[in-house]
């Protein structure tokens, strides 16, 4: 089955280069010599620019700003013969806009003295799809590695503070040897179909409104297909039976990979665990065509550059039978 479509996060070609991460010396070499090649992020927040927000804040790495900086430079990869790298500078404290820092939403920016007034650290879910695909990969493993490295500071093992090597893609810990790869977690997002409609649920955090594909963490033990077929029963109480793969997209809110799947539902009716779900709902192939269109003023789609978004429009327009 073919999905139409570039799916934001998703591959690029990039080099990642992973035969030279731990070659310190030629990093180093690499970093100094490279001039705009690394990334500042700040509290998960990528440094972008530009008029319409739309490319990285790439800066040299003797920028004043990175002497905030937590932790060593992140090894991104080779960017189309030039080396990118990223580094975390959340001890920096901004003046301005911190009343909505980490919230689901966040429309603020935060602006460093003496950069250009078209540089500011911005949410990447409001401009993900702004961005080039090249450009989507190297933010999106920048906020991930950011966050697992700012969360991880400790071996897990013996508690003593391990250190950052293999350019960012390993921490080591001095005391027991132990050594830590970046996590990610995947996790199931289903369109389910019965008949002609497809099933929608809404979180409690989320934007009024706004309805997505469901989605649940794959547990210990448990195939894909088993985790689509729990989520959706322990969810909204509805069986499915034949599931297909379709697509993943990774997704670095913080760390996830999302394994798109479509299933078949056994059942309609609705039990809806207000534990995990506000709302949930069956809608039409029809009705999910106006509400893309912006025709339902009480349901809004799924974000666009998600992976249900792009599921949805697929479906939509025959692709997923």
């Amino acid at each position: 089955m073919e999905l139409k479509g570039h799916l934001t996060f998703g591959d690029s070609g990039l080099d990642r280069a992973a035969n030279i991460r731990s070659d310190t010396k030629q990093l180093n070499s690499l970093l100094k010599k490279t001039k705009s090649s690394v990334l500042a992020i700040w509290r998960g927040k990528p440094l972008i620019c530009g008029k319409f927000k739309d490319t990285p804040g790439w800066l040299n790495w003797n920028h004043e700003v990175f002497k905030h900086a937590v932790g060593n430079p992140i090894f991104l990869g080779i960017d189309d013969g030039i080396a990118r790298f990223a580094m975390d500078v959340s001890d920096w404290l901004p003046e301005e806009g911190l009343d909505t820092v980490g919230a689901f939403f966040d429309p603020s920016e935060q602006h460093y003295n003496g950069m250009a007034e078209d540089y500011g650290f911005t949410e990447l879910r409001s401009i993900m799809v702004k961005l080039s695909a090249r450009d989507a990969e190297l933010l999106s493993t920048s906020k991930a590695l950011s966050n697992w490295h700012r969360e991880n500071k400790y071996c897990s093992s013996c508690g003593a503070e391990s250190v950052s090597s293999s350019g960012g893609w390993q921490r080591d810990c001095g005391s027991c040897q132990k050594h830590q790869f970046p996590r990610t977690d995947p996790v199931v997002i289903m369109l389910v179909t019965n008949g002609n409609s497809v099933l929608m649920g809404r979180s409690y955090p989320w934007p009024k409104g706004m309805y997505s594909l469901l989605a649940g963490f794959v547990e210990p033990g448990e195939t894909i297909e088993a985790s689509v077929k729990r989520e959706t029963l322990e969810e909204v109480g509805v069986r499915v039976g034949q599931v297909d793969y379709l697509c993943s997209q990774p997704w670095p809110f913080p760390a996830s990979l999302m394994i798109g799947c479509r299933g078949y539902a056994q059942s309609s009716a609705l039990n809806i665990d207000k534990n995990e779900l506000e709302d949930a709902k069956w809608i039409s192939r029809e009705e999910m065509l106006r509400i893309f269109n912006g025709e339902n003023a009480d349901v809004l789609p799924a974000r666009k550059g998600s992976i249900a978004n792009f599921l949805l429009e697929n479906w939509l327009n025959g692709r997923l039978i």
